[in-house]
């Protein structure tokens, strides 16, 4: 039997699970860090965080554990009020 660590060195391997790796990183990656650091900054739990959003725990934990497996992106309203919730504004930006 293969370790976790074996079994995801293997996967890596495998140029379309490489490639969605690199896809998540380079986009939920950096908007991931951007809500956890918004909630580490106001010193929130996701319990907190889900309260003043109006939902529960477990909601804000699946929002920001589909970020780091990119099977779900979040819709703006979503990501909105997550951030108002940790007294944040979002501010978004299209770059060329």
């Amino acid at each position: 039997m293969q370790t976790h660590d074996q079994l995801v060195k293997k996967l890596l391997l495998r140029p379309g699970v490489r490639d969605e790796v690199a896809r998540i990183e380079r986009e939920e990656g950096v908007l991931l860090d951007a809500l956890l650091k918004a909630r580490q900054d106001a010193g929130l739990t996701q319990a907190q965080v889900a309260e003043r959003m109006g939902t529960y725990a477990p909601a804000v934990a699946r929002l920001e554990r589909s970020l780091v497996t990119g099977k779900h992106s979040p819709s703006i309203a979503t990501v909105r009020r997550y951030v108002k919730a940790c007294g944040k504004q979002l501010i978004l930006r299209v770059a060329s």
